[in-house]
């Protein structure tokens, strides 16, 4: 016979092993969320190598003005058009590689990257790319200066130094645009446009400015036909160095500062020097108001009746 206290001892038993045991459950296992990481902006900017670049072209560019302007003094002023130009183009070069190696002439421009994700949600990158606009403004004055030694090499038609130097302003203000654009389609579609506008500086040297030289002598059309495919090299590796850095970023700061360096030197003091000492013999005379001035021949006198 069972007690009742033994079948009391017994569901108390029951009752706390089902507390113990574990029973299973149909409510679906918590995954880890995966952790909040706060965008934080990269920023790319000049380092102590590009500065350094900087200021040793800005030397450069100095002594080259200077040298030019020695040159253009053993010269008569009739004589002196060449001089002119390219000292003006190297000065120009000097004052903006001071004003980037002292740390102004530049801004941040804004890049925003993307990055899809499958069971997360997408996530963005701010990037904050330093831009020396200085270049630009470098660029819109040096440029077209470079095109009229070319243009009055060969003898170019006043026509197509407009088309030209239009054309070369397009290009470089496309450039600057692009350099700022947030997007990829602004970067490449301004890009793009700059590289139509340079096809037509190419083709307003190459087919007008091959056809007028031939009416000089040879020595000046082997001048032209060398010094002009020097420079249009040297033209298509800016957009070239423009695209791997600005573009794409694949280059640093520095390594865009250093390409581009290079680049102007050749461009402006080699291209300078290379022009005045092989023309210098033949240096044609301009006379008239590049060389006199206003005369008094049919200047207007007050108190004449006619």
């Amino acid at each position: 016979m069972i007690s009742p206290d033994q079948v009391i001892d017994v569901l108390k038993t029951k009752a706390t092993s089902s507390l113990l045991v574990p029973t299973s459950s149909s409510s679906p296992t918590p995954f880890p969320q995966p952790t909040a990481i706060p965008n934080r902006p990269h920023y790319e900017e000049v380092g102590e190598t590009g500065t350094k670049t900087l200021w040793v072209v800005f030397v450069i560019m100095l002594l080259s003005s200077l040298a030019f302007i020695a040159m253009s003094w053993r010269v008569p002023v009739q004589k002196r058009l060449f001089h002119v130009i390219t000292t003006l183009i190297t000065t120009f070069a000097t004052i903006s590689y001071f004003a980037m190696a002292t740390g102004d002439g530049n801004s941040y421009a804004h890049i925003v990257i993307k990055e899809a994700h499958k069971h997360v949600p997408d996530t963005f990158e701010d990037v904050f790319r330093q831009v020396f606009w200085a270049r630009y403004i470098d660029w819109s004055l040096t440029t077209p200066l470079l095109l009229l030694d070319l243009a009055f090499l060969a003898g170019l038609d006043g026509a197509s130094i407009l088309v030209a130097i239009v054309a070369d302003l397009i290009m470089v203000l496309l450039g600057l645009f692009a350099a700022f654009g947030q997007t990829d389609g602004q970067k490449w579609g301004y890009y793009a446009m700059a590289c139509i506008a340079y096809l037509v500086i190419v083709y307003q040297l190459v087919i007008p400015g091959r056809r007028a030289v031939m009416a000089k002598d040879s020595s000046t059309a082997k001048l032209f036909a060398s010094i002009g495919g020097f420079t249009l090299i040297l033209w298509t590796l800016y957009p070239i160095v423009w695209g791997i850095g600005d573009g794409a970023r694949k280059w640093s700061v520095d390594a865009e500062i250093i390409a581009y360096a290079v680049l102007d030197v050749l461009a402006k003091p080699v291209f300078g020097f290379w022009l005045l000492f092989a023309h210098a013999r033949n240096a044609q005379s301009i006379e008239g108001f590049w060389s006199n001035g206003l005369n008094h021949e049919g200047a207007l006198r007050v108190g004449d009746d006619e």
